[in-house]
């Protein structure tokens, strides 16, 4: 028992010295790209300040999420009577160019590519763009900076130009529309501290709709545009560790959007008028053991103020919530989904990662004129399950290649394959 006693002394007067070691100098090593004026300005020890254990985890949880670094290690050193606090730093590579092939929903071939540097200059400013074919031709380009003014204040900026052939789900049958939309955003990123950020932003967009085919339908629109302003707000919750493919804890992400019809045609006012849409989604995730990782989303969305309009905000799609689904195959004014897979490393050496995965996906939609029981009375449920792979650059941020394989498990379901670069989520 006196052992035990003298250990448990030994060790509560080791970790209070622990705790007041006075930190001389902090320094930061493997930097390449990255400035270090940029990350002194993010991370929260000082220099000549008493040592803190939970501020140094927080400073490398916060490095680890940065684009521009793949992972960071934290270490002290004693020289002469200094006691010096390194930040080790191993950099992601951030020129990253992105290819989507996919079937276009006339069942022609379509593709996205696009190319983003996520650590320009060294702070982790964002740039980039994108071209698309998918029926017709789409592009945008970004610029994004999350701490211009300070830590905690930076401003970002886009303009985007998507044309695509979109099906409308009408009461009397599926009709496809050219669908227009050019719209420029400006926003500001907020960051209130470690685990709690923000976006406010405001943008101008022209929409508009016309039908393509030979039969169309007696009083459905055969076009129609509209003028809106669309404000978005976005609220992100981030409790989160990484270790390169590995991660641990939770996000919560709530967005809303209020869009204002400014002007349009009358069958425009009709269709495209004001709307408030809301969508949370919540991310679990737990390193399973040392080689595994259990990842769940839970995405709720609804719109409020166009519950009747068949040209509804909410998509069911293989890329956006269902693999396996197919591409646009459906419309909605609310949504509830429910996506949880499991992933094991089944080799990795050095920067190479092969990742196996099982999922199974969920969801239902409430359609035009619906009330929200229909998100629970299994009218309009998916269900889908299966397998695929994920090939890993531990060393390139989001390097991650990703082909999956959907089994529709209700009668009258589709399978298919769904490719893609990142993670699903």
């Amino acid at each position: 028992m006196k052992k035990i006693l003298s250990l448990c002394l030994l060790l509560s007067c080791a970790f209070g010295f622990a705790q007041n070691q006075k930190i001389t100098k902090l320094e930061f090593e493997g930097l390449k790209r990255t400035k270090e004026s940029f990350l002194r300005r993010l991370v929260k020890v000082r220099p000549n300040t008493v040592y803190d254990s939970v501020l140094v985890k927080q400073d490398i949880e916060r490095l680890k999420r940065l684009p521009g670094i793949a992972n960071a290690k934290d270490s002290i050193y004693d020289i002469g009577d200094e006691k010096t606090l390194v930040y080790q730093i191993e950099e992601n590579f951030t020129i990253i160019p992105g290819l989507r092939i996919s079937t276009a929903n006339n069942g022609e071939f379509a593709f996205r590519v696009s190319a983003f540097e996520f650590n320009l200059f060294g702070n982790n400013q964002l740039i980039g763009g994108f071209y698309e074919r998918d029926v017709f031709n789409s592009y945008g380009v970004f610029w994004e900076h999350p701490f211009l003014f300070s830590d905690k204040l930076g401003v970002g900026f886009n303009y985007q130009d998507n044309t695509s052939q979109e099906p409308v789900f009408f009461e009397e049958g599926v009709k496809d529309y050219r669908f227009n939309s050019k719209s420029a955003e400006g926003s500001l990123l907020f960051s209130f501290d470690f685990k709690n950020e923000a976006e406010l932003g405001a943008s101008f967009v022209k929409e508009r709709y016309d039908f393509i085919g030979d039969e169309p339908l007696a009083g459905r629109p055969l076009a129609l545009e509209a003028d809106k302003l669309i404000y978005r707000g976005q609220y992100r919750y981030v409790d989160l560790d990484i270790d390169y493919q590995y991660f641990d804890g939770t996000i919560n992400e709530l967005t809303t959007q209020y869009i204002s019809f400014l002007s349009g045609d009358e069958l425009g006012t009709q269709f495209l008028g004001d709307f408030l849409s809301i969508r949370n989604d919540l991310i679990y995730y737990r390193k399973i053991g040392a080689r595994g990782n259990w990842a769940n989303r839970l995405r709720f969305a609804a719109a409020f103020g166009n519950e009747d309009s068949p040209f509804a905000p909410f998509t069911l799609d293989n890329q956006l919530n269902i693999r396996g689904v197919g591409n646009t195959v459906d419309r909605g004014t609310a949504a509830l989904v429910l996506n949880t897979e499991y992933r094991q490393t089944l080799y990795e050496k050095g920067w190479f990662v092969v990742q196996g995965n099982a999922f199974i996906d969920a969801g239902s939609w409430r359609t035009p004129g619906e009330g929200f029981g229909q998100l629970f009375d299994g009218s309009s449920t998916r269900l889908y399950s299966g397998l695929g792979f994920r090939l890993i650059h531990k060393r390139i941020f989001n390097a991650v290649f990703r082909l999956d394989y959907g089994f529709g498990i209700s009668n009258e379901s589709t399978n298919g394959i769904v490719f893609g670069i990142g993670q699903y989520f």
